[in-house]
């Protein structure tokens, strides 16, 4: 076997040669399979696990942090919840509706892989240009990727219940699916992926291994180029159905007390699964690929390894406690076959047809993969980038203000989230299209709040205040509906590491959350990172995307569910009530949506962001939900002041009649730090009082009433009828979609 071959299965020479020394001789066919899959970047995360380290991961409420198929915090009251963030752009690129549907399945298994029933999911998109010479493809995976995402959690019932969805062109060549899932259980009843007790048996569980799949963790470990379509093999397929009831009989599995540990097979398969379990107990495996079930009786060795086909799991029991799990999951009408057995001398031995086709050590291959510092530096225009460019003033508010509710970028997001069920399972309080989803837990008068953000603009711009922001929109995001934030998953979608630029970006932005979470407190339980996100040596955006989870003490003391939904959604709903500006304005247009969207202009430093004055803000917005102040509360983020009350009117159809002292310009700075909340006349004095005990500024607005937004500024008006504004916004991805 040559270094050629090595180098086609994404080893390099340094690492090929690493193998041998470790091996003491030339791998096998199978062996440098597997060894390909453990070394690639998105099994071992060998240029960001340096970087990772800086993350703070450890809390009180903390039960299993980073290196678990999902991360764990306790949510009181007994229960914990395990939620995971995953990417699966390279798959959904090439066959959108499989890569999309399976990202959805593999999220869910890693969440009931420890034990936790999932409950809620989210997802965060971004796709290219859908007009222009590049727009009838990039529909069409705008149309696959949603579809594959709805079909697949509306067929294992789990309901979406929040999200985002951006477009740039960036995402041209490499668009991003990122799924997250969580899911909750009683504290002890959590599982881990761990592979101990010598002469244990390990059983495999679920559907059939096929050549779906194969080679789909190297693939996502590589940049994309003119010959990717050809890649389409690689994609997994998946199947809901077998899914629903693959969660269904493993929680029964893991509740009979005979379950030691468990994995799904995700990226790289039953390598993965086994493998990483195995090292996890200190352990070996001795496996028999002739016991693997397949759909095709011709597999080899090395396919069987790779295959990445869908709704399998890897189960540790017992010794002689097999038949009992094999029983439980017959019930359920999926097949479990002993393949092999847990021994205690970290190897990994395989074979196949009465010969040995693998025989390596567990632990250097998963823990002891090559880690990378990659060289990092600025992009030689950064300074280019960051020049400030003078915003253009809008001589009609009201005008720009529906150019911008028009783009696909702000427009309503319904015709994406009115495909997913977001409501089955009964636990949806809030759903799509609020700052964060609620959801009740039931049994305990309290919620959850999730949420997603991110900002590439801001971090193409400057990626350490991009990763801060990222994180602080997110804690604020929760803070309107009165979540304490409790932990946080990411997705790091960049382009190739091995350019110093984006080496750089990829350092920077983690920086940058790295110092978020620390100052609100939230640690990072599990993620994921998504390299080489880039054609023909054109990268994406550098897109950390946050995903936060949030507690909300006393959630059903706030009232029926109806008043709970209309208190924690986002938008005015009771006449009269008076609309509040919390926080510092600003001018701040680096990266603005007013430049980018309706100038073409993605320059300057994109806005500051005060992390203590972030945290003040978070801390009152809780303090006045928990005393029951507020009807509505909503962040200021993409468009600005006058975007937000804009979604505000748009909301329940009922507008406002106030004024602000800003120049028209002003009315679309995205400066930080700041949110609209809406209470009664009678509480204003209240709120103002205890606003300066937190050192947060608060102006009045105005009134709520009426069915036209009226905002005087300085110099005009913007008077506009809430039917006008939202028929623009209603239609504007409707429209761009065809």
């Amino acid at each position: 076997m040559d270094a050629g071959l090595a180098a086609e299965h994404g080893l390099t020479t340094e690492e090929y040669g690493g193998l041998c020394d470790l091996l003491g001789r030339v791998p096998t066919y199978t062996e440098l399979g597997i060894a390909s899959a453990l070394y690639s970047e998105h099994c071992s995360y060998k240029s960001s696990k340096i970087h990772l380290r800086r993350f703070p991961t450890r809390s009180r409420r903390v039960v299993h942090g980073p290196g678990e198929n999902a991360g764990v915090v306790d949510i009181g009251h007994g229960w914990v919840a395990a939620f995971k963030m995953e990417s699966h752009n390279h798959p959904s690129f090439i066959e959108p509706y499989q890569g999309a549907a399976t990202g959805v399945g593999g999220i869910l298994r890693d969440v009931f892989t420890m034990g936790a029933r999932p409950i809620a999911c989210l997802d965060s998109l971004r796709f290219g240009d859908i007009d222009g010479e590049r727009g009838a493809r990039m529909r069409h995976l705008v149309d696959g990727v949603v579809r594959g995402i709805g079909d697949y959690g509306n067929c294992v019932g789990i309901p979406t219940v929040g999200g985002e969805t951006g477009f740039h062109s960036s995402y041209n060549g490499n668009i991003l699916v990122n799924a997250f899932a969580l899911g909750v259980c009683r504290r002890e009843r959590i599982f881990t992926a761990v592979a101990s007790g010598a002469g244990n048996p390990i059983l495999y569980a679920g559907s059939r291994t096929g050549r779906d799949g194969i080679h789909g963790a190297t693939m996502a470990s590589e940049a994309f180029d003119s010959e990717s379509e050809a890649k389409r093999p690689t994609v997994q397929v998946g199947d809901p159905f077998t899914e629903k009831v693959l969660l269904e009989a493993s929680l029964e599995a893991m509740r009979s007390g005979v379950v030691l540990g468990v994995q799904d097979m995700g990226a790289a398969g039953l390598t993965s699964s086994c493998f990483e379990m195995a090292a996890r107990g200190g352990a070996g495996v001795d496996i028999d690929l002739d016991l693997v079930p397949l759909r095709e009786a011709s597999l080899t060795p090395y396919e069987i390894m790779l295959s990445e086909s869908q709704e399998r799991m890897v189960f540790v029991t017992q010794k002689g406690q097999e038949q009992a799990v094999a029983s439980i999951l017959s019930r359920w009408g999926l097949q479990a076959s002993t393949i092999g057995r847990v021994t205690d001398d970290g190897r990994a031995r395989l074979t196949f047809g009465g010969r040995k086709v693998a025989d390596m050590p567990v632990e250097p291959l998963v823990d002891g993969a090559p880690v990378y510092d990659r060289p990092a530096a600025p992009p030689g225009d950064l300074v280019h980038r960051q020049e400030d460019v003078e915003p253009e003033a809008p001589d009609d508010p009201l005008g720009a203000l529906k150019r911008l509710l028009g783009t696909p970028e702000l427009g309503d997001k319904a015709w994406i989230y009115q495909q997913y069920d977001s409501t089955v399972r009964s636990n949806t309080i809030v759903g799509p299209g609020a700052d964060a989803a609620v959801l009740r837990l039931k049994g305990t008068p309290s919620g959850l709040a999730l949420t997603s953000d991110t900002n590439p603009s801001y971090c193409w711009l400057d990626p350490r205040t991009g990763g801060r922001q990222a994180v602080a929109e997110a804690v604020r995001n929760l803070a309107t509906a009165g979540a304490e934030p409790v932990g946080m998953t990411n997705c790091l979608n960049f382009g190739s590491p091995e350019n110093p630029e984006i080496a750089w970006q990829l350092r920077e932005c983690i920086s940058g959350m790295a110092d978020a979470c620390r100052a609100f407190d939230v640690p990072v339980i599990s993620g994921n990172v998504s390299l080489y996100n880039e054609t023909e040596g054109e990268a994406v955006r550098p897109t950390p995307t946050v995903a936060m989870v949030g507690v909300i003490d006393g959630l059903m003391d706030l009232g029926d569910e109806a008043e709970i939904h209309r208190l924690l959604g986002c938008g005015f709903w009771r006449p009269g009530d008076r609309v509040l500006l919390l926080g510092n304005e600003g001018d701040e247009f680096g990266g603005s949506a007013y430049q980018r969207l309706l100038y073409g202009v993605e320059a300057g430093r994109p806005p500051a962001v005060d992390l203590r004055a972030e945290a003040a803000l978070c801390a009152l917005l809780r303090r006045a939900r928990r005393t029951g102040w507020l009807s509505g509360a909503h962040d200021l983020a993409e468009g600005g002041l006058l975007v937000a009350l804009a979604e505000c009117a748009m909301a329940w159809g009922l507008g406002m009649r106030g004024h602000t002292g800003t120049s028209p310009l002003s009315l679309f700075s995205e400066a930080q730090g700041r949110a609209l909340v809406t209470l009664a006349p009678a509480r204003v004095d209240d709120f103002f009082a205890t606003a300066e005990e937190f050192g947060v500024p608060a102006s009045d607005l105005g009134e709520v009433g009426g069915d036209r937004l009226v905002l005087g500024y300085d110099g005009g008006v913007v008077d506009g009828a809430i039917d006008d504004l939202r028929a623009v916004w209603a239609q504007a991805l409707p429209r761009a979609v065809g």
